[in-house]
């Protein structure tokens, strides 16, 4: 049976890529190529920019009012079509039906519709410097806006990043990731369906290499946000430097978990295993990589964890009792397997999990034998150095390091290069409050982990980003400032 393909949109048009290449997309639950879409290059990119520069002026000029509207209708159309496009997204990145149709979807229309209701909230200030002159600033759209989208949530990530650029009035050109994208173009169709104007947004698949750089370099793109991997950061910020475009990076982590002595052990194993095994099977920015416990509940803690990552089920992403997936693609299999192998042999101990391939299954499935699993794994390291301390894994990989004082754990927690998130479990409120002033990173969770929301401002610190998204300000990101000077004639 021939692949379905998934074109790019572009000025309200399905488009193949210009050269007539086309990239497989592979079921990472089956290892079989599933789907095809664009091998897009800079061709496609500058077709999108300039459809997205004729948009530009027509959607900045429609009053904020009525931008919000569009983007109601956006979210209302997401969620009538919520189902097809769940089950899109997890055959193609292998995230499990119940996360992405229970909610990744319903909590992106919320996310659309949040950003819609922040559409006419944009002011500007007036200074009273004295003399004859007034004085104003306004906020502006950039007009021509890059989005780079992962491949662990794309529809989650397109659906925030998409609608807030949206309300403030720019017009977009997004390369989703190549390894997962099928799920955005499929649901371009319901841009024009609610309303938005051709141009406004324009999705091509393609390579970071080819489609990706070239929308990083291109001179009619004002603004670009990239959500993905440091080292994807770091080439971007290259890319970016000749045309000084402007940038909004939010990357990698390898978050903190720490588990103090007088902490309900129950509730924080369960917190801990299910932020790192589950949420697409540990491949999450905020997943919790390492639990940094006392000495004195090390054992107790870890045999916790152990329970409740033998008690997950590792299986078909579609099936509604399956707990974790596979890993996304091969190359991230890959890249995770070696890390199974690095542990050890850097003096790590493997307390429990280290399986793949079939074996790492619930149980027998030869329909999913050349699926890309991995076992829920934990080590032990005592030198918070070693590389799977210091590495983001990306997959249902855990490092637990032992501490014994309230400082060892800080320094252990905030000695890695990431700063996204991290958190802590204590009944002890001071001690609480102190490690939310203590842990070095963008967000700090207290008895709970993995936790975020369109109006809670999410962002990271040192390699792990700059700049916060979500929350009231989130349209800042997608504004330019401007100073008026004004004097009498």
């Amino acid at each position: 049976m021939t692949p379905p393909t998934y074109p790019n949109h572009i000025d309200g048009e399905s488009r193949p890529a210009i050269g007539g290449g086309w990239l497989d997309s592979t079921d990472p639950s089956t290892g079989r190529v599933w789907a095809r879409v664009p091998d897009s290059g800079p061709d496609d990119i500058a077709e999108a920019v300039d459809a997205a520069r004729r948009a530009a002026p027509g959607w900045a000029a429609v009053p904020p009012a009525r931008r919000a509207a569009v983007l109601r209708r956006w979210a209302q159309t997401v969620t009538e079509h919520a189902d097809d496009l769940a089950r899109t997204e997890s055959r193609d990145n292998g995230r499990v039906l119940r996360e992405t149709r229970g909610a990744d979807l319903p909590g992106g229309a919320m996310h659309i519709a949040y950003n819609a209701g922040l559409a006419d909230t944009v002011t500007g200030d007036t200074l009273h410097l004295g003399g004859t002159a007034s004085v104003s600033t306004l906020l502006e759209p950039y007009g021509v806006v890059g989005v780079i989208l992962p491949w662990n949530a794309p529809l989650a990530m397109f659906f925030a990043k998409v609608s807030g650029a949206l309300a403030a009035g720019n017009a977009v050109v997004v390369k989703p990731a190549e390894q997962a994208c099928c799920s955005v173009l499929a649901g371009c169709a319901l841009l024009e369906e609610a309303g938005l104007p051709p141009g406004a947004v324009n999705v091509v698949a393609g390579t970071g290499e080819r489609a990706g750089e070239a929308l990083v370099a291109h001179p009619g793109v004002a603004k670009v946000h990239v959500t993905g991997s440091t080292a994807t950061g770091r080439r971007v910020t290259e890319l970016s430097a000749a045309g000084i475009t402007d940038l909004s990076l939010e990357l990698g982590g390898k978050s903190a978990c720490i588990v103090f002595d007088d902490a309900d052990l129950d509730a924080a194993a369960a917190g801990a295993a299910g932020a790192v095994y589950t949420g697409g099977a540990g491949q999450s920015c905020v997943a919790a990589s390492r639990f940094v416990v006392q000495d004195t509940v090390f054992e107790a803690f870890t045999e916790r964890v152990r329970a409740h990552a033998r008690a997950l089920r590792v299986g078909a992403p579609g099936a509604p009792d399956t707990d974790m997936g596979p890993i996304a693609s091969e190359e991230q299999y890959r890249k995770v397997l070696s890390y199974l192998e690095l542990g050890p042999k850097e003096g790590a101990e493997l307390l429990f999990g280290g399986g793949s391939g079939p074996d790492a299954l619930t149980g027998p499935d030869p329909a999913l034998d050349g699926g890309y699993w991995v076992e829920p794994t934990l080590f032990r390291a005592d030198d918070g150095g070693l590389r799977l301390c210091q590495e983001e894994i990306f997959g249902p990989v855990a490092v637990a390091l032992p501490f014994a004082t309230e400082e060892e754990a800080y320094a252990i927690a905030n000695g890695t290069g990431y700063g996204l998130a991290g958190g802590a479990w204590t009944r002890d409120l001071a001690r609480a409050r102190r490690a939310v002033s203590a842990i070095d990173a963008g967000t700090v969770w207290i008895n709970t982990f993995r936790r975020i929301h369109w109006a809670v401002p999410f962002g990271g610190r040192k390699q792990s980003g700059n700049l916060p998204s979500n929350g009231p300000d989130a349209l800042r990101e997608w504004l330019t400032l401007k100073a008026a000077w004004i004097e009498p004639a």
